[in-house]
């Protein structure tokens, strides 16, 4: 048979080498270059089993098991002994604790149970807190130490602040880590660790969350394959945008940290998705004032977005042609007519052409009923192609047209209040607006 050697990436489980068993079970995994340090398992074709062990500085020893893993033996590897005893010792800390939960389940002395959980916590605590003490710079207690949260004081748990516990969290949350250690990257716990602090203690702003990434890459210039594994985590993160801020996020990352530089892991199709996506989102930033708009009206006269004078305007990037426009258009009109036009909001529809041509367009404005308050403009195929001719961004790009139809919701200065969003977005965010003016 064959047994296979596996490292943590993050979330990920890549195995990197195979060998076969002799008529002995015995099997060599080898090579010319030293692995990278971290956590490694071995595995065995069904893939239901694995065991995990540690490679740093020693990488010349044996370990033997049977087939139900129930007894690993390392020879020659202090450090795998070390990380066995310590494996061993909180399994039996979990089966106490085990047991003392069922007895809480039951609803027998439950106050006993209360104060041995603390007791058994607190031993846990200890022991792990001495085997980082003593250990030093070794994979175990730099692993240990690095997978721990801290624990809020009670002083600042009590505090009559309440943001001060969340703050002290936040401010102690990396005390243990190291972001100049390579060996982060092959763990099970670090991008977990990582997607906690994004998502629950970053405030969900761009410069906060730019702010959070420069600090950790900054120290991760030092340790090459963690930048790597924190450059392609935060541009796959960013690439597609949950929140409307999350563009400048993306640009940032762009211009600073791939813009101009050559990394041996990035390929040129890679390269190529993060450099058109940031000049996709680079003319259309959340909270940057839009593009103007310079194209003919249905009486053939150009016409502008910033000649609008309005608090509000809905930039309508639509196809005449697509259908889920014929749905959507005639709907917004609806919610302009009823409620949207006494907030002082102007629509304008910019029709871009795809199969269709102007007939259609004035056809699709007519045979729609669509209000006289609407401002119409058309982009053809061939403004398009002129633009692009003279060296400039076609409207599709500058506005980062993925689909139709795209909206924008715009103040008085023209500034992006909202991009791509639906209707019912539209009427959310405007009824946000007038609950803030009163």
């Amino acid at each position: 048979s064959w047994v296979y050697l596996g490292h943590y990436s993050g979330k990920n489980l890549p195995i990197i080498d195979s060998a076969k068993l002799n008529d002995r079970s015995e099997a060599t995994f080898k090579g010319a270059n030293k692995l990278p340090a971290g956590v490694y398992l071995i595995g065995f074709p069904d893939r239901s089993r694995n065991f995990e062990l540690l490679i740093d500085k020693t990488q010349n020893f044996a370990v033997s098991t049977d087939s139900s893993l129930q007894k690993i033996v390392f020879t020659n590897s202090k450090e795998n002994s070390d990380f066995q005893a310590y494996q061993q010792t909180m399994m039996a800390y979990g089966k106490k604790m085990e047991a003392l939960q069922a007895r809480k389940a039951s609803g027998k002395d439950t106050a006993g149970v209360a104060a041995q959980m603390t007791v058994l916590n607190t031993a846990v605590k200890t022991y792990q807190s001495n085997l980082i003490k003593t250990g030093g710079t070794a994979l175990l207690p730099t692993l240990l130490k690095a997978a721990q949260e801290p624990e809020v004081p009670k002083a600042v748990q009590q505090s009559k602040d309440s943001m001060a516990a969340y703050r002290w969290f936040k401010q102690h949350y990396w005390d243990g880590t190291a972001f100049y250690d390579d060996r982060l990257v092959r763990t099970p716990f670090f991008e977990s660790r990582l997607d906690k602090y994004y998502d629950q203690l970053v405030y969900p702003a761009a410069d906060s969350v730019i702010k959070e990434i420069d600090w950790m890459l900054g120290y991760a210039s030092a340790a090459p394959e963690l930048q790597k594994f924190l450059l392609i985590k935060f541009a796959n993160r960013y690439l597609n945008q949950k929140y409307m801020w999350e563009d400048k996020v993306f640009v940032h990352l762009f211009e600073k940290y791939f813009s101009g530089k050559e990394y041996d892991w990035l390929n040129a199709q890679g390269r190529k998705t993060i450099t058109d996506r940031a000049y996709s989102l680079m003319a259309n930033i959340f909270g940057n004032p839009a593009s103007d708009i310079e194209l003919p009206d249905t009486a053939g006269k150009k016409t502008t977005l910033y000649a609008v004078n309005a608090p509000y305007t809905l930039l309508v990037i639509y196809d005449p042609t697509c259908g889920h426009c014929k749905e959507v258009v005639p709907r917004l009109d609806s919610f302009y007519v009823a409620k949207w036009k006494a907030l002082g909001l102007q629509p304008f529809g910019l029709a871009k052409e795809t199969d269709g041509n102007k007939e259609g367009w004035k056809n699709f404005i007519h045979e729609h009923k669509l209000s006289p308050g609407w401002v119409h403009v058309y982009n053809s195929k061939a403004e398009d192609n002129s633009r692009i001719g003279a060296g400039l961004p076609g409207y599709g790009q500058l506005f980062d047209v993925q689909s139709f139809p795209t909206l924008y919701l715009l103040d008085k200065d023209k500034r992006i209040i909202a991009k791509k969003i639906d209707v019912a977005g539209v009427d959310e965010i405007l009824a946000l607006k007038q609950k803030e003016k009163n």
